[in-house]
């Protein structure tokens, strides 16, 4: 199914949409997308759809040809705080803050959004399947934060981020079980099965 240009009929709407929620450790990273009305790439789609490769291919495309875009980042302290829904919504506001442009309406991936400024906004279920923008977002969201964690990869090598990208597998929580958690994970998800508790490093 072809990604739909818009929602609505204002010409600045910009999508929105995050990556790393389900994460162990790291931060949420949130894009804030507005393309112009011709925009399209043959490529474009949710970016769990594609391959890593073609994420790296989309990412520049998407920034040279987009009218504004945004990126807002929540750390593991912050979601500790505020719970990673309430992080989640944050980074996204954070993302639309960050463009240079304000938007006439919002798009969001998902079913949970806050009103930002007063701006009209619809959230849409699997919207990165759907609209471009979203799509485009979520892009630029999984890029931004893969690179984060491959660049923490490198002071804690022992987690395997650079795979993994802190995501709950098998691999990661063996690391975590054998070697205890580290400032970078998220002390308020349950890092282990039920039951288990996971040290933490000296």
């Amino acid at each position: 199914m072809a990604l739909a240009k818009k929602f609505s009929k204002f010409k600045l709407e910009v999508g929105t949409d995050e990556a790393g929620r389900g994460c162990l450790s790291g931060p949420v990273v949130a894009a804030a997308v507005i393309l112009p009305a011709r925009f399209s790439h043959p490529l474009l789609d949710d970016s769990k759809k594609l391959t890593e490769k073609q994420r790296e291919i989309l990412r520049p495309i998407i920034e040279k040809k987009a009218l504004a875009f945004g990126v807002g980042i929540v750390d593991e302290k912050e979601i500790d705080k505020i719970n990673i829904l309430q992080a989640s919504i944050l980074a996204m506001h954070k993302s639309i803050e960050a463009m240079d442009v304000v938007p006439e309406f919002i798009i969001v991936d998902g079913n949970k959004f806050k009103s930002y400024k007063d701006i009209p906004h619809e959230t849409i279920i699997k919207g990165d399947g759907k609209y471009r923008s979203i799509a485009a977002a979520s892009v630029l969201a999984k890029t931004y934060r893969d690179a984060i964690m491959e660049a923490l990869d490198k002071e804690h090598p022992e987690y395997n981020w650079k795979k993994n990208k802190g995501y709950p597998t098998k691999e990661h929580r063996t690391a975590i079980r054998e070697m205890g958690s580290c400032s970078y994970h998220r002390k308020s998800f349950r890092l282990l099965p039920e039951g288990e508790i996971a040290k933490e490093k000296n």
